[in-house]
């Protein structure tokens, strides 16, 4: 149940589209049975992993800037580890 609670903290209690509205505690107690049976600890406790997943939608716009056209810049990523870092002398 603590895990439930804390998943639902997290906002994963929505994560898909066709999910009932409500997980009723008799569901809840059969599965954390389940689960117990499946992967506890001798001494009792239960080991509980997750990934979380983060994602970005992004859609095209007109008042978005345009990107330079190739070949217009004035400065390559391969130069920039030639670059030399700021010394003492140079914070005048």
């Amino acid at each position: 149940m603590e895990v439930m609670t804390d998943l639902q903290g997290m906002g994963e209690s929505n994560c898909a589209w066709n999910r009932r509205l409500l997980l009723h505690r008799d569901t809840i107690l059969a599965a954390a049975a389940i689960y117990k049976e499946m992967y506890g600890n001798e001494d009792g406790s239960l080991p509980a992993t997750f990934e979380i997943l983060y994602m970005i939608g992004w859609k095209p716009h007109e008042s978005q800037a345009k990107p330079a056209k190739r070949g217009s810049a004035t400065a390559s990523f391969g130069d920039l580890s030639k670059i030399s870092r700021p010394t003492d002398t140079d914070k005048s």
